[in-house]
């Protein structure tokens, strides 16, 4: 048996000889086609490395992201100001770095809200009105002689509504507390829905005010110039008005509808009516000068638990979509580049681009953003897990 093995495997190898001396171009192309192999190989590899770094540079900035948690919680008014972020925990109102260092606190007292401007805070509570400087300092604290219903503070004056929803009063003071002008009668009737102040030096004053007592609903803006009269008036009709934007000498007014575009005497520029049927703003850009960015998503994902998967721009007459590449739970619009937050990465792309980049959050283990809060002036994203709240640095371009 060994004996018939051996001579079976003389006969396969000297066949296989035979072959190899009958064919030896074969031979030599074959081991050109393996030395090409390893080459494509080799070069395969190569490039996959570079792509991986490459990845991890764009989309796994995490090491070059500062992040800070802060020493408050997002059930507390958690609002940006100037270049940190102010809170209210039920007795004092504190402003805190970006960085979530204690800069002041001012003791409010219970039950009150505020509004933040460019310089002050408006506090109230029942018919009580406090300004605040930047500082922490009150720069006005008195009664007024009703209950305030809502204040907002511009760069020069704040206004306050006072009185019953349906028979208000507007009063406007200086950021020290005289008052400047007043106005009722315009508004007998009327629920007032929101106000804010326009213009160069910021001396016009826009108002929203509600007619509920009309065979239909609506909504009537109204401009002044404070301390002087009346310049415009017009009637938006039963759409919810929820937003007026001053950008470029113009004010833009966003219903559920359309948005218009109005002068300073409430005259219509009808060339500049866009329709954002189902979109709402969430964020705007505005430049000192030149075309505010303003940012929409879908009205239908920006509930109380935000899902935003889609986003739109608007800048003049141009309109761009943009696609997000996962559902996020905020978006703002900074500097010309759009932000978005999903659990564990932010999403940020240039508006006259299509391409988003994906920077992994610096969060601790099992940490993902439930809510986002805003930009601060010097950057930094206010993020929320739950009810821990957290500042972070924005990504590289």
């Amino acid at each position: 048996m060994a004996r018939g093995s051996q001579n079976i495997n003389d006969q396969l190898y000297r066949s296989r000889s035979r072959n190899a001396a009958e064919n030896p171009r074969e031979s030599a192309e074959q081991i050109r086609k393996r030395q090409i192999r390893s080459w494509i190989i080799l070069v395969a590899v190569v490039l996959a490395a570079l792509l991986g770094v490459h990845f991890l540079r764009r989309y796994g900035k995490g090491k070059e992201i500062g992040m800070n948690q802060l020493p408050c919680y997002a059930s507390q008014s958690v609002t940006p100001f100037r270049d940190g972020l102010v809170y209210y925990d039920g007795a004092s109102i504190h402003h805190l770095s970006s960085g979530g260092t204690i800069r002041w606190s001012f003791p409010a007292g219970d039950g009150v809200k505020f509004s933040v401007g460019p310089t002050h805070l408006a506090v109230w509570a029942g018919t009580q009105l406090y300004l605040v400087d930047q500082e922490g300092n009150a720069t006005y604290n008195e009664s007024l002689e009703a209950q305030v219903q809502f204040a907002r503070v511009g760069g020069r004056y704040c206004v306050v509504v006072v009185g019953e929803d349906t028979d208000p009063k507007l009063i406007v003071k200086d950021l020290k507390g005289a008052q400047v002008d007043a106005e009722a009668e315009a508004f007998s009737g009327l629920m007032i829905l929101d106000t804010g102040f326009y213009g160069e030096q910021g001396e016009y004053l826009w108002t929203l005010a509600l007619d509920i007592f009309g065979t239909a609903p609506n909504t009537i803006m109204n401009t002044f110039q404070v301390g002087k009269m009346n310049t415009g008036e017009v009637s938006l009709g039963e759409a919810l008005t929820y937003k007026v934007i001053y950008e470029n000498a113009k004010l833009r007014v966003f219903t559920t509808r359309q948005v218009y575009t109005y002068d300073y005497k409430c005259v219509q520029d009808t060339n500049a009516t866009m329709l954002v049927y189902g979109w709402k703003l969430i964020d705007a850009d505005i430049p000192e000068r030149g075309r505010a960015k303003l940012l929409l998503a879908p009205t239908s994902q920006t509930s109380s638990a935000q899902t935003i998967s889609e986003l739109r721009v608007l800048e003049g007459m141009n309109d761009k979509r943009y696609t997000l590449p996962t559902s996020c739970v905020g978006a703002s619009i900074w500097k010309g580049n759009i932000y978005a937050v999903a659990g564990d990465y932010i999403y940020r792309a240039d508006v006259n681009s299509q391409r988003f980049f994906g920077y992994r959050i610096p969060a601790p283990d099992g940490v993902v953003m439930t809510a986002f809060y805003g930009i601060t002036e010097d950057g930094r994203m206010l993020l929320a897990s739950g009810e821990t709240m957290y500042s972070m640095s924005l990504p590289e371009r």
